[in-house]
């Protein structure tokens, strides 16, 4: 018989700190969504009248050819308009994308004592986080999803503090990524007159996180949110989704685009990786990128997993708008800080929109 979680109490205890996360709530039979995880109406996804993304993927093995500069401004084009984009032909092998979304469904399939371990209050390692929702103390309503957090530092530490189900591919997905992220970095920046090289890397993408994200089957999908609407607060985010489907993007309001204001869903395409742009990359470019506004919804028929690489700039740096940027635009639209402080402004609140993004705004009154 299913748990009766009589109380938001006793079930925020199951679910965070005893650490059974939103599969555990499914897995002890519920038949209905408990009402810590049912969203205000406006947060709600409403699956039928939300459009498909039909922008087709970026072929990047073309940047190799006599089309670099076709493919350059195709990257421009969609980090200044959605922040989002589907690339193919991207450098990682598609049988380490299928090995990574078994990897995941099968970390999540352990025993709860298993995945506990690496609760930020007692994981034996820094760098290893398993958790569910996003910040569960702050949210007015909890989001379904359970995820693990693998911060890289360097090999040796991934494969000795990494959980040993998942090491290996996730470090793997990490490494042959990287001269993509090069690439799709060198392309952006090099639009803003910024050149790339070794000594400069490490200001925008010193900092790598990998997670593995799961979303269990919900009873009643459209009261709920796997991730709430948010940007990503690094400088780019590297995607892999299943064929399930369940992320959506909102048209910003001030690009030249049809649906503005609304949201669309980035269908998966078989062998593809999503890419969006962080809050980092619309500060660094003083707002001509556009860091997405995304959220995810739940799905009644299986569970779905993603699996995202983090890049962003190394803690200790200070991040402003480049000189080149703020000369052309006559204005700097953000303030400069630290990007540890922007972090921890970043975690320390629920998912609200681009509301990260008032941290570093300059106030225009």
């Amino acid at each position: 018989m299913a748990p009766t979680f009589d109380n938001e109490s006793s079930l925020f205890n199951f679910v965070v700190p005893d650490g059974n996360g939103v599969k555990g709530i499914v897995d002890s039979g519920i038949s209905k969504v408990p009402q810590a995880y049912i969203q205000p109406h406006a947060e709600q996804i409403d699956k039928k009248s939300a459009s498909k993304c039909e922008i087709p993927p970026i072929d990047l093995s073309k940047l190799d050819g006599p089309d670099h500069d076709e493919v350059v401004n195709q990257i421009v084009r969609a980090s200044e308009t959605l922040g989002f984009f589907q690339v193919v032909n991207h450098g990682v092998p598609v049988q380490l994308l299928d090995s990574l979304k078994q990897t995941a469904h099968n970390f999540f399939s352990l025993p709860a004592e298993r995945k506990a371990v690496y609760r930020k209050e007692v994981s034996p390692s820094p760098l290893v986080k398993y958790g569910t929702s996003f910040v569960p103390e702050k949210e007015r309503a909890l989001e379904w999803k359970d995820y693990i957090s693998m911060a890289y530092t360097n090999d040796d530490e991934a494969l000795q503090q990494w959980p040993i189900e998942c090491r290996d591919v996730a470090l793997q997905f990490l490494k042959t990524s990287h001269e993509m992220v090069r690439n799709l970095l060198e392309a952006l920046l090099g639009n803003l007159g910024e050149e790339l090289d070794d000594s400069k890397i490490d200001a925008f993408i010193g900092k790598k996180m990998v997670n593995m994200n799961f979303y269990p089957t919900c009873p009643n999908p459209e009261l709920t949110v796997g991730v709430g609407r948010h940007s990503d607060m690094g400088t780019l985010t590297i995607l892999l989704q299943d064929g399930i489907g369940g992320l959506y993007v909102k048209v910003p309001e001030d690009v030249d685009m049809e649906k503005k204001g609304e949201w669309v869903e980035i269908p998966p395409i078989p062998g593809a990786l999503v890419i969006n742009v962080g809050d980092m990359l619309q500060i660094w470019s003083n707002g001509r990128y556009k860091s997405a506004e995304h959220r995810v919804r739940t799905t009644s028929t299986k569970s779905r997993v993603s699996i995202p690489i983090f890049t962003s700039p190394l803690p200790t740096q200070k991040v402003a708008p480049l000189p080149q940027v703020v000369k052309k635009d006559g204005v700097a639209r953000y303030r400069e800080f630290v990007f540890s402080n922007y972090m921890n402004s970043f975690f320390g609140n629920a998912h609200d929109g681009k509301k990260s993004l008032e941290f570093a705004q300059v106030n225009s009154n």
